[in-house]
């Protein structure tokens, strides 16, 4: 069995997407999951299944939640040890004193290429700050997250792939339900 963390996009926000929390995790356990557990009301899950590609579990489980719920919601998914990796490569938390609560990490379902990477020029974007490492977009948003450019939807358009954030709280949460057996 695999440890993997599944990060849904966009599911209970302004009374959008409803999906209750017991319920999910009740359908994901008769789907086969097992020790599924989930973080606050966002769509933040940890569960154990066998071992598989994240970017075909990703498409499993949003198919299931478009069955179950009626909702075609993004899903980005990612290992245990990936997870891990991601929150000690944190390039803001080296050699810098930053606040937080204002730290972000943006997942993305799988690494941008190098050519759309190349199209986005960090200084258009100050004072807010990112770093992109694989599967990983680091924020910081020295003022407010809720208006900075570097959206999901900004991400998406620039690198072509799927993303979703979480705040530093969260992505740290995440790995503390994940190390519990």
């Amino acid at each position: 069995m695999q440890r993997y963390i599944a990060i849904l996009r966009g599911i209970n926000v302004s009374g959008a997407k409803k999906i209750k929390m017991e319920d999910l995790r009740a359908r994901l356990t008769n789907f086969g999951f097992e020790n599924v557990k989930t973080y606050i009301q966002s769509g933040n899950i940890v569960f154990d299944c066998k071992k598989e590609d994240p970017l075909v579990l990703a498409g499993q489980l949003q198919q299931k939640i478009l069955e179950d719920y009626g909702y075609e919601v993004p899903v980005v998914i990612t290992g245990a040890n990936e997870l891990k990796h991601i929150i000690d490569s944190n390039p803001f938390l080296k050699g810098r004193d930053e606040d937080q609560g204002k730290l972000y990490v943006t997942f993305l379902a799988e690494s941008a290429a190098s050519e759309n990477i190349a199209k986005i020029d960090a200084r258009d974007f100050q004072p807010d700050e990112f770093k992109i490492n694989g599967k990983a977009i680091y924020l910081f948003c020295p003022e407010v997250y809720g208006r900075t450019k570097l959206t999901n939807n900004f991400f998406e358009r620039k690198l072509k792939v799927t993303a979703t954030t979480r705040n530093w709280k969260t992505v740290n949460a995440l790995l503390s339900m994940a190390d519990e057996k």
